[in-house]
């Protein structure tokens, strides 16, 4: 089976639906469209949804879902972190549920075109959306002092700074553009695998994709949102 043909699962959709106790006439929001795999689920119990999601590339799977179900479901291209506006951009007068499936998705992963992982060659994107900061705009341009502290604070690498000197020793040479490229640098400052149980460069990258899609702070603002948006009694679900 091709990558782009693999089925993407939702994580823990039972207990999603469990908790979330969707039932027909309800609202709720998807945050994090992606494949729709909740939405469809949700929609399945007779409530209506609106999914949110910044990433373009998720509209074909919003068009099959909007062909099945109708004027029960519409796609609001957003991040969740503007989960307020989009519910009032909705039209709809109460919002009963809402659930979040936080971090990259399957989908994305899988297209190397999109440069979240180093497990295939693709350009040094790691944009959710279609704009702002690149991967490649970080590692390029950013001083030793602010990339070290990304990369120790999002992805937890006690060895942040010298994946930061050699970052920037590398590029004073030629800029990084390349996933492998960078994962391939990565993986020398530390001295090779010997036997690590994950690559190198795993925390490196999920650094960089928190700060690139400013992850931490669309949480933060989606939650608030949520929070204020829910009607009493709301159901709010995170995964």
């Amino acid at each position: 089976m091709s990558e782009d043909a693999k089925p993407h699962l939702s994580v823990m959709l039972p207990e999603v639906l469990a908790a979330l106790d969707a039932k027909s006439g309800d609202v709720i929001i998807d945050a994090t469209f992606g494949a729709g795999g909740y939405t469809r689920a949700i929609l399945a119990t007779g409530a209506e949804v609106i999914g949110l999601d910044r990433d373009p590339t998720v509209q074909v799977h919003a068009d099959a879902v909007k062909a099945q179900f109708g004027d029960r479901f519409q796609l609001i291209q957003t991040p969740f972190g503007d989960l307020a506006e989009a519910f009032a951009e909705s039209g709809k007068a109460r919002l009963d549920g809402a659930v979040f499936d936080i971090g990259v998705s399957s989908m994305q992963l899988d297209q190397a075109e999109r440069g979240f992982s180093f497990m295939r060659d693709g350009p040094l994107d790691m944009r959710m959306a279609d704009t702002g900061e690149t991967a490649a705009d970080i590692v390029n341009t950013w001083e030793h002092g602010p990339l070290a502290h990304i990369i120790k604070l999002y992805g937890e690498e006690r060895q942040s700074g010298r994946i930061a000197t050699a970052i920037l020793r590398r590029r004073a040479e030629q800029p990084f553009t390349r996933t492998l490229d960078l994962a391939d640098a990565i993986e020398k400052a530390l001295g090779g695998r010997r036997g690590a149980p994950i690559h190198p460069a795993t925390r490196t990258f999920q650094a960089l994709r928190i700060a690139v899609n400013d992850e931490l702070g669309e949480l933060e603002r989606g939650l608030e949102a949520a929070e204020q948006t829910l009607v009493d009694g709301g159901r709010l679900v995170v995964v």
